[in-house]
């Protein structure tokens, strides 16, 4: 098969997912590939414990419970809404459930201000409809709909962005298991309802900076299973994200080259410098714009892997990494450059003074990227 762009976590991890396959003799709710079990291994990755053949990468960073209680609600007839800030992996965790569950994580619906219930619902081949009517060969499934006929997982990015009406119509798909399509008269050897196998369900995720936008009913929320991803903070942790997603990076672009430790710690320690300081400023005039989150630290050092890959000497360097980190945070003009210039100046040159390492040329770096941008 060509290489794709992005393969989805089905095609990416397909040979991992054929094995485990093969040695589960756990029972599997409904039509699913994987039990629970299975499931939870596949996206937290095995442990010397669990006596397997072969080693199963983690590829989730996150607690243990948000993933199991992901399972067990997908097990039932409710459901999953994944809530968080911004990177925190709501939708990388989707799509690890939906591939390990049902090998299509595809299906998915991305929610706007534009999404209307034919998104989720259906809509028509025009030219079909003049040339034959309206029947099931004309009629255009949305994956929504395509999930609940083939048995598998439904995902609804960015909920709380589409519009009341549209919340409304999944409120109907999430209780009642089943499409009416009125267009299509009952008896005529067209069934009118559409309804759902065993096995299907939806994944939404939302984001809690959008509370106010749309704001979810309550009818709406009694048919999901709230799971809150919260931001990670723990450095360990956020390290072995950010290491994990830029060794994807490196073999996807088949560079070869080395992100040396003292880097990824100044990258750690400027973000949680710059979250501290936007938790204790008085205002949002006062604050960066960017939510600093994890996936935003992770572009950062994308940035900087690949610049230097292309236009530097083939090695990351604390200058790089500097000047991608500004050109990435500085949104607002001059606010987020006077917030980050403020930075440099008062907490970075001390530290490069009591620490040196890779800090002063970090803080030489990012003045000039600064400067630049000014």
């Amino acid at each position: 098969m060509s290489k794709l762009l992005r393969a989805p976590a089905e095609i990416k991890y397909a040979e991992e997912l054929d094995w485990l396959e093969s040695i589960d003799d756990n029972p599997k709710p409904f039509s699913w590939r994987l039990s629970p079990k299975m499931v939870r291994l596949f996206i937290l990755g095995s442990e010397r414990a669990d006596g397997l053949d072969r080693e199963i990468s983690q590829k989730w960073f996150g607690d243990r419970s948000f993933v199991e209680r992901s399972i067990v609600t997908l097990a039932s007839d409710r459901g999953l809404l994944l809530i968080g800030d911004p990177g925190t992996g709501k939708s990388w965790l989707a799509e690890l459930l939906s591939a390990a569950i049902c090998r299509n994580s595809t299906l998915v619906v991305q929610g706007t201000a534009g999404t209307t219930e034919d998104h989720i619902k259906y809509s028509w081949n025009v030219s079909m409809v003049i040339a034959k009517g309206q029947s099931r060969e004309s009629m255009i499934p949305s994956p929504i709909m395509t999930a609940m006929e083939t048995g598998a997982i439904g995902r609804f990015e960015e909920l709380t962005r589409s519009t009341s009406d549209v919340q409304d119509a999944l409120i109907s798909i999430l209780s009642e298991k089943y499409i009416s399509v009125p267009e299509l008269e009952s008896g005529s050897g067209d069934d009118n309802i559409v309804f759902a196998k065993p096995g299907f369900s939806v994944i939404a995720t939302a984001n809690s900076r959008d509370r106010g936008v749309n704001d979810l009913s309550s009818a709406l929320k009694r048919r999901f299973n709230f799971v809150r991803i919260p931001v990670v903070t723990n450095k360990k942790s956020e390290a072995e994200i950010v290491r994990f997603r830029t060794e994807e990076l490196l073999r996807r672009h088949s560079i070869d080259l080395d992100v040396p430790p003292t880097l990824l710690d100044v990258l750690l320690q400027s973000f949680a410098d710059l979250r501290a300081s936007a938790a204790a400023a008085g205002s949002d005039d006062e604050k960066l714009e960017s939510a600093l989150s994890t996936a935003e630290q992770i572009g950062v050092l994308e940035d900087a892997v690949l610049h230097s890959n292309f236009f530097g000497e083939r090695a990351l360097t604390a200058r790089t990494l500097a000047s991608s980190l500004v050109g990435s945070l500085a949104r607002r003009e001059p606010e987020d450059l006077a917030i980050l210039n403020k930075y440099l100046h008062g907490v970075v040159e001390p530290r490069s003074k009591e620490e040196g390492g890779a800090w002063p040329e970090f803080l030489e770096g990012g003045r000039d990227a600064i400067a630049t941008l000014s």
